[in-house]
């Protein structure tokens, strides 16, 4: 690719701290666009939960397909691994975990996820196997977040 249209590229970045997303050349050509574009909803709560081994940005009302819990559909459930809390321009993030937070999501269904499907191969060695897998999840939405 032609350096001329490396300078071209330009990445949108979403600032969490500043609650803006800004635009900005990655490689320092020195003729970068700096850009900052407000958003309307940046006032909204949101927070960094751990579940399953994995990190989820949740905020009120989403579904989440998260890994599979032993808990009946419709019953409430407490996630008190909160990481980071965000509600409007105050930014807390907990060493490991923000005390006192919590967020309560409720669950709707138990499934499984597409089959991934695993081959192996060893060429010339007549050795072939293949294998399938699906795995559990627990689809819940996001009720309360509270601090």
């Amino acid at each position: 690719m032609e350096p001329a249209l490396w300078c071209q590229i330009n990445f949108l970045v979403y600032c969490a701290k500043y609650s803006h997303a800004v635009l900005f050349d990655p490689f320092c050509t020195g003729n970068s666009r700096i850009n900052c574009l407000t958003r309307e909803n940046n006032k909204a709560m949101y927070a960094v939960i751990k579940t399953g081994g994995k990190q989820y940005k949740v905020a009120t009302g989403e579904k989440l397909k998260i890994e599979s819990l032993g808990v009946e559909v419709g019953e409430t459930i407490n996630l008190d691994e909160v990481l980071m809390l965000v509600d409007g321009d105050n930014v807390s993030i907990g060493s490991p975990h923000v005390s006192g937070a919590s967020v309560a999501a409720t669950v709707l269904s138990h499934g499984r996820g597409k089959k991934v499907k695993i081959f192996k191969l060893r060429r010339r060695k007549h050795y072939k196997r293949q294998q399938g897998h699906r795995q559990n999840f627990t689809e819940v939405v996001i009720g309360d977040i509270t601090s």
